[in-house]
């Protein structure tokens, strides 16, 4: 009967990944990169490591760290390179989504649906939303919401509906006028649904804060000790050395924050630290389907309080280094059989 389970397992493991494949692929390639899969997945489990752009793709597979597996380098599925490796003698599975919270989502359920992983590593860059940090910086958010669920509301419209905060367009009008009226009215910041294995099915829990994994975040506590470069070369130095905190939070949108307004907005309504555009993607997949998470992100801008051209260009690849930095050292503290429960 044993037998006949397993082999019932690997029949659905083969239909399954086959449906994932794309379309235009014809069914040998499909059972080949099926059979590709199922290979990789003996030699598992792995910690999933998902980021986002080249910037911080770079700084990761320029690590010395990093060994490709010898046979199974990476696999290309739906037009992204899934590679795999050794870090630290540990198995790691990576891949770089793309921009948004769609692509980040997308990539990262690909990832838990298709192969042998015990956990999400995300990282990557942030602008900074928090006056006491510095570009340069490490933030591991304990707490990561959507910042861009918004209703959209007239100006007549009240505040004080179902909404966690609202922003009131009219307040910021320049020069004030008209009892701060403004036609484009208010923003309420609404919750996410979470569907997740352990709730009740078709019941979504409303919730506005995605918790990342509280075990991962007590490994990542050592890590404020770590030291994280200062200098992108020899003449392009930030004026004190950078940091990495634990616990602070983060919001996400389909956004790129460069505006100063918005920016104290999100910190004095939300108390978040960094603004970036995949972290609670990322983060409400993995805890939809049970998964351990962690979000890992480098700060390469103030997100619109500088003064002149956004930092990003100059400091981006060193915010990339360094969070690559941290999440090497995360993974070197990683349980050798990855089973941390969320």
């Amino acid at each position: 009967m044993a037998s006949l389970d397993l082999i019932l397992l690997l029949f659905i493991i083969i239909i399954s990944s086959l449906h994932v494949l794309p379309a235009s692929a014809t069914s040998a390639d499909k059972l080949k990169t099926a059979t590709t899969i199922r290979k990789v997945n003996r030699k598992g489990p792995y910690v999933g490591l998902v980021t986002v752009i080249e910037t911080e793709e770079d700084a990761f597979l320029d690590s010395v760290e990093f060994r490709p597996d010898p046979n199974h380098p990476f696999i290309d599925l739906s037009g992204r390179r899934f590679r795999i490796g050794k870090i630290h003698g540990k198995n790691v599975m990576y891949v770089r989504c793309g921009r948004g919270m769609v692509n980040a989502a997308a990539a990262t359920q690909q990832m838990i649906d298709l192969f042998d992983v015990k956990g999400i590593v995300h990282f990557g860059i942030a602008g900074n939303i928090n006056n006491s940090m510095s570009i340069g910086d490490v933030s591991i958010p304990n707490q990561i919401t959507n910042a861009g669920l918004w209703d959209w509301l007239n100006p007549d419209k009240a505040e004080g509906g179902d909404d966690e905060a609202y922003l009131d367009i009219g307040n910021y009008n320049v020069p004030e006028r008209d009892g701060n009226n403004n036609m484009l009215g208010s923003l309420g910041y609404g919750h996410e649904q979470l569907y997740s294995v352990t709730g009740h099915i078709n019941s979504p829990q409303n919730v506005f804060w995605i918790n990342t994994t509280r075990e991962w975040l007590h490994l990542a506590a050592d890590l404020e000790k770590m030291e994280l470069l200062q200098c992108v070369n020899a003449s392009l130095c930030l004026p004190e050395k950078p940091k990495l905190v634990v616990g602070l939070k983060a919001a996400t949108a389909n956004i790129f924050v460069d505006n100063a307004v918005y920016r104290d907005f999100l910190y004095d309504t939300f108390e978040v630290s960094s603004s970036d555009m995949e972290s609670s993607a990322v983060a409400m997949t993995c805890v939809s389907n049970g998964y351990p998470v962690i979000v890992i992100r480098g700060l390469s801008d103030l997100a619109g309080a500088q003064t002149g051209t956004n930092a990003i260009r100059k400091f981006g690849s060193l915010a990339a280094a360094n969070t690559a930095k941290a999440v090497l050292e995360f993974i070197k503290k990683l349980p050798s059989n990855y089973n941390v429960n969320s």
